[in-house]
């Protein structure tokens, strides 16, 4: 099978990667179901890179009916270790204006409606997750976006709502309230499950709107959110272009191995069953009780 260590999660308006070269599309299915759509590898530059769009071709699937878990372990299987995710955002503060970019580097969840672990059949994992973005894509990600004619902000609360619905008045303001400088519907639990699965994550976050917050501005719609998305597609793009040949072939932070002292339950009681499914993401610290697996 075909390998990337690296891939691109598009959300809403980024359905394709244009300029890769050598391009095979991948039909997976996963113990978790299928991804959003094929996977789409290819070369960009030099570096052979997986491209996956969240909702699907054609904008198909709902925020909270993304098959993240599928997403991420078929990522897995084709060697990914760095995600970077493009979303589009709302903007809780002035001064992140629409078609600004943000790396975010602190996550609140909102969320209510999805699965958020891999980890089932009565085994238990407690994953680090006081930093849910990895500094140093995050970091190389920042000085892509950098080189790039768009206003870039390093550092962001990012709140991740269930969607599909924008927020009400009085929830836009409870979020500022928080400390919240931006708002989307997909970072979670693609993060979550991306540390699980000791990959490393950062967004790229595209501010399409104000949210509802703003007096002055007119209360956000699915027109603004598309007219402000096709205007920052072109930038996203060329960061992605920048950013991909900047990262180096090792890591030296500790996505790698979050799983390492995270399963607590004891190796008597996890099945074999979780130990063949889960063996691309556990595999080298759960061994096959009879030493023989699918991969």
């Amino acid at each position: 099978m075909e390998k990337a260590r690296i891939a691109i999660i598009g959300g809403s308006g980024l359905y394709q990667m244009d300029g890769l070269q050598d391009v095979d599309e991948v039909d997976l299915t996963t113990p978790f179901g299928k991804p959003s759509d094929t996977i789409t590898l290819g070369k960009l530059g030099n570096e052979r890179v997986a491209f996956l769009p969240r909702h699907g071709r054609g904008h198909r699937i709902q925020p909270s009916d993304v098959p993240v878990r599928a997403n991420i372990f078929a990522l897995k299987t084709l060697g990914v270790e760095r995600i970077i995710s493009v979303s589009a955002v709302g903007s809780l503060r002035e001064t992140f204006e629409p078609l600004d970019l943000v790396i975010p580097h602190q996550l609140i969840d909102r969320t209510f409606m999805r699965h958020t672990t891999f980890f089932e059949e009565n085994v238990v994992a407690h994953i680090g997750f006081a930093h849910p973005f990895c500094p140093t894509l995050s970091q190389l990600l920042f000085h892509a976006a950098s080189k790039t004619s768009a206003k870039v902000h390093a550092g962001a609360t990012l709140i991740v709502m269930e969607g599909p619905a924008f927020s009400t008045k009085a929830e836009s303001f409870m979020y500022k309230s928080w400390n919240a400088d931006i708002i989307g519907m997909t970072a979670l639990p693609e993060a979550k499950l991306a540390r699980e699965a000791e990959i490393c994550y950062t967004t790229l976050a595209s501010v399409t709107d104000y949210d509802c917050w703003r007096e002055q501005t007119e209360v956000v719609t699915v027109d603004m959110v598309i007219s402000n998305l096709l205007k920052n597609t072109k930038v996203a793009k060329e960061t992605l272009r920048n950013l991909i040949s900047t990262i180096p072939d090792g890591r030296n932070c500790l996505c790698g191995s979050a799983l390492k002292d995270a399963i607590v339950t004891q190796p008597a009681y996890i099945p074999q069953s979780f130990r063949e499914k889960m063996f691309p993401i556990t595999g080298k610290y759960l061994k096959s009780i009879t030493n023989c697996h699918k991969t």
